[in-house]
């Protein structure tokens, strides 16, 4: 009996472990951005996304797990040679993706080594096309040239090439000296252009300077000599104001009575300084006898002047 009870103890123990084993063989937890491929007897039987997938223990297998992620590959370096018979030493890299699990596992024996190759014999068939200068210059338009290239006959490959970029372009050295001659005649060839130029404006900025300080003094001289003139006007018309003014002072204090004695007293003392004077140019004076009538002194002083003012002329 107790044999018995053993017997069924271990049957169900047996059967127990047997059971977490079908169950964990059964069960497949696939992580994220992976792709598992099932097959079933040796045939291609579904793919499995991530999450929890089910298989059917001892008929199901998983014959390949493949990547989803963005890997990138190094692209060995190679000989290739321009159009205008360069040799260069080109390597790059090559940014690849699985986009369908099935294609990339059945579809080619190993994806990442047909890629690669497809990008070396792509990217000497691209820079055959161009000039060496040409190279250095649209290097961005030659990477979009290979990358569509490569994934136009890589797609029944169930991949993806999302970027390629050349590393390095190694020209040989006679070329990379030729290329540093140049370089070296080119930017002094700038710097002489650049130290003309340099000169020609500051010639330019000097006559502009030159000119603008004689334009500026010539205005200074223009708006002094205004100035002055205006002045020197203004000075000539106060003037004969005054004198106008003074004259219709006179004019209206000689026709009253005591404007007729003061000019008759002003001419008297005239008459009598005229007399001085002929007495100082001649001894001999002819005096009127009415030496007290203000209008004979007034008139005889009149004729003193006169005769001063003639000899004045005929002395000249």
């Amino acid at each position: 009996m107790q044999e018995l009870l053993n017997l069924v103890f271990s049957f169900w123990v047996g059967l127990a472990i047997l059971i977490v084993i079908l169950v964990k063989v059964s069960i497949q937890i696939v992580p994220q951005n992976m792709a598992y491929v099932v097959e079933r007897f040796g045939k291609y039987n579904k793919s499995m996304v991530a999450g929890l997938n089910f298989l059917l223990p001892f008929i199901d297998k998983v014959a390949y797990r493949r990547s989803l992620k963005e890997h990138a590959y190094d692209v060995p370096s190679q000989s290739a040679i321009t159009k205008d018979n360069i040799s260069l030493v080109v390597d790059g890299v090559l940014y690849l993706k699985v986009l369908d699990p099935y294609k990339a596992s059945y579809g080619v024996d190993n994806y990442v080594y047909a890629v690669t190759q497809l990008a070396q014999t792509t990217m000497r068939s691209e820079i055959g096309k161009m000039d060496l200068d040409k190279t250095f210059e649209e290097r961005d338009n030659l990477n979009v040239n290979i990358v569509a290239a490569i994934n136009e006959a890589a797609g029944p490959w169930g991949v993806q090439v999302l970027r390629y970029e050349i590393k390095d372009i190694e020209p040989p050295r006679s070329v990379l000296e030729a290329m540093e001659r140049q370089m070296k005649a080119e930017r002094e060839k700038r710097a002489a252009i650049l130290e003309s130029e340099g000169q020609r404006q500051s010639a330019i900025n000097v006559a502009e300077g030159k000119k603008q300080s004689v334009v500026l003094s010539a205005e200074a001289d223009k708006a002094e000599q205004i100035l002055r003139a205006e002045g020197e006007a203004q000075a000539i018309i106060a003037v004969a104001e005054a004198k106008a003014r003074a004259l219709e002072l006179v004019g209206n204090i000689a026709v009253s009575e005591k404007g007729q004695k003061a000019i008759q007293l002003d001419l008297a003392g005239k008459a009598i300084a005229a007399k001085e004077a002929i007495a100082r140019e001649s001894s001999v004076v002819l005096m009127n006898d009415d030496k007290t009538s203000a209008a004979n002194i007034v008139v005889e002083a009149m004729s003193i002047i006169n005769t001063l003012n003639k000899r004045q002329h005929e002395g000249n």
